[in-house]
């Protein structure tokens, strides 16, 4: 049983660290811009999974993490496959074929899915602040999206990439969450992120060919990709997964569409205009309602045994 201020430090970490992941997943649309007008859908999500894949495997052998419990494997093996694996290369298609505002819109319904899978597979709670933070945040997306359609083409094929890539990213979300009880978040992150580039090796010679005529800076974003949004996003985002619901990690997404217009302003001088800035409120506000928890949910939250005892106990 853990104290107040155990519980408090716990909520803390698992709050910074899916801060983490946001604001990495949020940089990572400009770079997958930068790099998709060099790199093929499939030879960037491969090379993007051996990127991760080396950077986790030093980590492992330096933290010596061995192999994962079988009780594990499933949701590794299913989550490496769906998102890790699945989820990059059609994404990185779809965004080719539609445009951003497009994509944004079909993609964020991932939420909703996991909150619905999530309830279903997993008895997640539903707690009417979670609902209504989430159409708070989905009203903001939608909004992002809207203000930034305004300049490209759609495709049937493109809109349906982006939802298969939504399906992909809410079963992943969901099949990981039950192997992080009987695994560690580095190694649940590691070897989903190995099933993912074993799913993507048949990209390996488009991969090879881009590489040789790609610019160094494609290359260095397709490397930052692999470092930092995937290897440490990826594991922050485990490690709070632990902690918490997927429904309400799913929420936390949400924050993601006004990072990257805030990003974007900085990093590419894209202005965005009021009604995009506007979106973006909503997003964040909708997260910081998601978030939130009544006194009484904070009580039964400090009574509640946490992931890492249950695995030490069992």
């Amino acid at each position: 049983m853990m104290n107040a201020p155990s519980v408090r430090r716990t909520g803390l970490l698992a709050t910074g660290a899916a801060t983490v992941t946001v604001v990495l997943w949020a940089s990572a649309f400009v770079s997958i811009r930068s790099a998709g007008e060099e790199y093929s859908p499939g030879a960037l999500a491969l090379g993007r999974l051996l990127v991760g894949a080396v950077v986790l495997g030093g980590v492992c052998l330096v933290r010596r993490e061995g192999l994962p419990p079988r009780a594990a494997w499933p949701g590794i093996a299913i989550s490496g496959l769906l998102w890790f694996g699945f989820y990059s290369v059609v994404l990185n298609w779809g965004e080719q074929q539609v445009d951003a505002g497009t994509a944004a819109l079909v993609v964020n319904i991932g939420p909703i899915l996991i909150a619905l899978l999530g309830a279903r597979l997993l008895g997640d709670p539903m707690p009417p602040r979670l609902l209504a933070g989430m159409a708070v945040s989905f009203a903001g997306a939608v909004t992002v999206g809207l203000s930034m359609s305004g300049g490209g083409g759609s495709s049937v094929l493109g809109v349906v990439l982006c939802l298969l890539a939504a399906v992909g990213y809410a079963g992943g979300v969901v099949a990981q969450k039950p192997a992080l009880g009987h695994a560690s978040a580095l190694q649940v992150t590691t070897y989903g992120c190995l099933v993912g580039a074993v799913l993507c090796l048949p990209f390996a010679g488009q991969l090879i060919g881009d590489a040789a005529d790609a610019s160094l800076s494609a290359t260095l974003n397709m490397i930052y990709l692999g470092v930092f949004s995937l290897a440490l996003a990826f594991t922050t985002w485990a490690y709070a997964l632990a902690r918490t619901t997927a429904s309400s990690m799913g929420a936390t997404t949400y924050a993601v569409p006004a990072l990257v217009v805030l990003m974007s302003w900085l990093a590419l001088g894209e202005v965005p205009g009021l009604l995009t800035l506007a979106g973006g409120a909503l997003c964040l506000a909708g997260v910081a309602v998601s978030r939130s928890r009544t006194r009484s949910a904070r009580v039964v939250a400090a009574a509640a045994p946490q992931p890492e005892q249950t695995r030490e106990s069992a």
